[in-house]
């Protein structure tokens, strides 16, 4: 699975929040990076180009502040000319057909005022209809949003509990099932033993990995008892 990252942020190199996840990603060869404004400093987005990386990718994630309940400027500006008729939808317009979608938004507010109530009123879900509504009428699967609130207030255990959810998001088969949980973080530790394998924590990934596969084939092996006892 192949995923495209479209940020859109105006000032990206001064935002913590932004680094702290994108940082995290060079050297993952399955992701694509692509920030807006780095590409059209004059806002002249070249829609072949775009439409050409949509149709490279298998899951589309916009990454971005969330202003005044949507994107930034040069997001809705994409979405306006790249995603048009005969490409993502109308007669023909089955480009995007069955790829999967997904939000990532950085909310300077705290979580508990997205709500009746609160100061913001609407949930998070309600504000990001029109985000489901173009997924829908593109034909794509919208994904569980990752949503990151108050960044800078959070602790490091905090931070990387939600970089861990990033990845997964990124990079996980759309299915949070615990075998599938599983399935992907052996993936994850084996790649860092592989690109590590002369670290001294590479043995303690190793430890990990056959941990984690020999307690799988332990609930598999119960599952198969019970299976046997209500057949």
């Amino acid at each position: 699975m192949k995923t495209l990252l479209i940020v859109s942020h105006p000032d990206l190199i001064n935002s913590g929040s932004q680094q702290y996840f994108l940082s995290s990603l060079k050297g993952n060869d399955k992701i694509t990076v692509h920030h807006l404004e780095t590409q059209y400093p004059d806002g002249k987005i070249d829609v072949a180009k775009e439409q050409a990386l949509l149709r490279e990718h298998d899951r589309i994630i916009f990454q971005f502040p969330f202003y005044w309940y949507s994107s930034p400027p040069l997001l809705k500006q994409w979405q306006d000319v790249v995603l048009e008729a005969g490409f993502a939808y109308g007669k023909r317009g089955n480009a995007l057909y069955g790829k999967e979608f997904g939000l990532v938004l950085m909310i300077g507010v705290a979580e508990r005022e997205y709500q009746a109530g609160g100061t913001e009123l609407f949930s998070i879900n309600e504000l990001t209809k029109p985000f489901q509504a173009m997924a829908h009428k593109t034909g794509m699967i919208y994904l569980r949003p990752l949503t990151i609130f108050q960044f800078g207030y959070l602790e490091e255990e905090q931070k990387m509990d939600l970089l861990i959810k990033y990845w997964q998001l990124l990079t996980m088969e759309n299915d949070f099932s615990l075998a599938t949980r599983e399935k992907w973080l052996i993936a994850q530790l084996k790649n860092f033993i592989d690109q590590n394998s002369d670290s001294p924590n590479a043995r303690i990934f190793i430890y990990a990995v056959d941990l984690i596969e020999e307690n799988r084939n332990t609930i598999d092996g119960l599952q198969m008892v019970f299976d046997d006892m209500y057949d």
